[in-house]
């Protein structure tokens, strides 16, 4: 009976933090203004539309905000993935390591340019793909590490580095959560031999999509440029193409739009990086929370996402209930991926087929049978803020602290 009281009071307590109205609204996506109108109308009064000044200027400006040597834009996040891959020259059948827990886009890339994805696990306290399970995953097929620095946490690069020139391996960054994170001082993207950026409408600097590849080397820059650009190369004529590639162009309208939320990242990448620390100091406090690692290596985050994970046994609640009670308390909370990659039907169901993406993957990888344990936890327990959170004032960072600590409160 006492059990079955103690039940009750508790469901009581959730319907009543559940009738309450949720607070005001966060912050506005995108932020724009003055800087965006005249640049457009710079624009469209120049009849210069298409790949122009405002493309190279973008390219520039983007690749020294981070300390990269060369920019190449595209059309989008993925596209600038499948090109930076083409770019470093894989072939059919090669292998490409990446973490399960991302956005479709970093997998379906590497089918689509014919490559095989393997999947590595990730680090429970980072998110970010585990250097001992790249290891063990390498093969004779392996051709290029891709670490995806997830929500901006950059991954341990140093580490990843090191496998990369024992067994002569290229690394391609997935940094498309990443614009102004720093590992070491030095910007994502060129801490491999090229890394990918997206500029799609939710990112921390946006034209509604678009993307970016950045590299140290000149000839990644002009493979990549030839990709992008309809299989162009450097100084040939228009109508030359000698180079397989496609248009994966971006207008002169969007790096406008770009170049004016440039003037803005730098400000409010310190202002999400300020509140994710309120955040961090005072979730940490709270039984059941487990905030991210801290690693003094990265000397500066992005946080596209702030990011904690919960411990259901603790709480005696699932994610999905304390997601439900953080939004009935006015907190945008979300549950995030719920499934590592190799579960999604467009990998589960390839094996011994032949998919209409690649029959190389079909040939050589059965997902069904692949497991990464600490993601498959991960997609049970982790809980995303989005970037627009973290832009509201820091006294809406305790606010939320409050708001989990009220909902973690009601657990068993």
């Amino acid at each position: 009976m006492a059990a079955k009281r103690s039940r009750t009071r508790a469901a009581r307590s959730r319907s009543a933090a559940s009738a309450r109205p949720a607070r005001s609204a966060w912050p506005d996506w995108p932020v724009h203004g003055s800087a965006e109108r005249r640049n457009l109308l710079e624009v469209l009064e120049s009849g210069r539309w298409w790949f122009g000044p405002k493309v190279k200027e973008l390219e520039e400006k983007f690749a020294a905000f981070q300390g990269a040597g060369y920019g190449v834009v595209a059309n989008s996040g993925s596209m600038a993935l499948e090109a930076a891959l083409l770019a470093l020259g894989i072939q059919a059948g090669d292998e490409v390591i990446l973490p399960p827990y991302t956005f479709i886009a970093s997998a379906s890339a590497v089918v689509r340019v014919n490559g095989i994805p393997v999947f590595a696990d990730v680090l429970p306290d980072t998110l970010c793909i585990d250097p001992d399970d790249v290891e063990r995953k390498i093969t004779g097929r392996t051709r290029i590490v891709m670490p995806v620095h997830l929500a901006g946490y950059v991954a341990d690069m140093d580490r990843l580095r090191e496998i990369a020139r024992k067994d002569d391996l290229l690394i391609l960054e997935d940094a498309c959560h990443s614009w102004g994170s720093r590992w070491r001082g030095k910007g994502t993207g060129a801490l491999g031999d090229c890394g990918a950026f997206s500029f799609q409408f939710s990112k921390n600097i946006t034209s509604a999509e678009g993307g970016i590849v950045l590299t140290n080397d000149e000839r990644i820059a002009d493979a990549a440029r030839s990709r992008t650009n309809c299989g162009r190369t450097k100084n040939s004529a228009w109508y030359q193409h000698d180079v397989l590639g496609t248009n994966w162009r971006l207008t002169e309208f969007q790096a406008a739009i770009l170049l004016a939320q440039l003037t803005r990242l730098e400000k409010q990448t310190l202002k999400r990086q300020s509140n994710a620390g309120i955040l961090d100091k005072g979730l940490s406090k709270i039984p059941g929370i487990i905030t991210m690692k801290p690693d003094k290596r990265m000397t500066r985050r992005s946080y596209h996402l702030y990011v904690f994970r919960i411990d259901e046994a603790k709480l005696g609640m699932s994610r999905q209930q304390v997601v439900q009670l953080l939004n009935q308390e006015g907190v945008p909370a979300g549950p995030g991926y719920t499934m590592p990659l190799y579960g999604y039907g467009v990998f589960k169901s390839t094996h011994g087929k032949t998919p209409s993406l690649s029959p190389f993957v079909a040939q050589h990888v059965d997902y069904s049978r692949v497991s990464c344990p600490v993601c498959e936890q991960v997609c049970r327990d982790t809980i995303w803020l989005g970037q627009t959170v973290l832009l509201a004032d820091s006294s809406r960072m305790r606010q939320i602290v409050k708001a989990v600590r009220k909902v973690c409160s009601l657990a068993k």
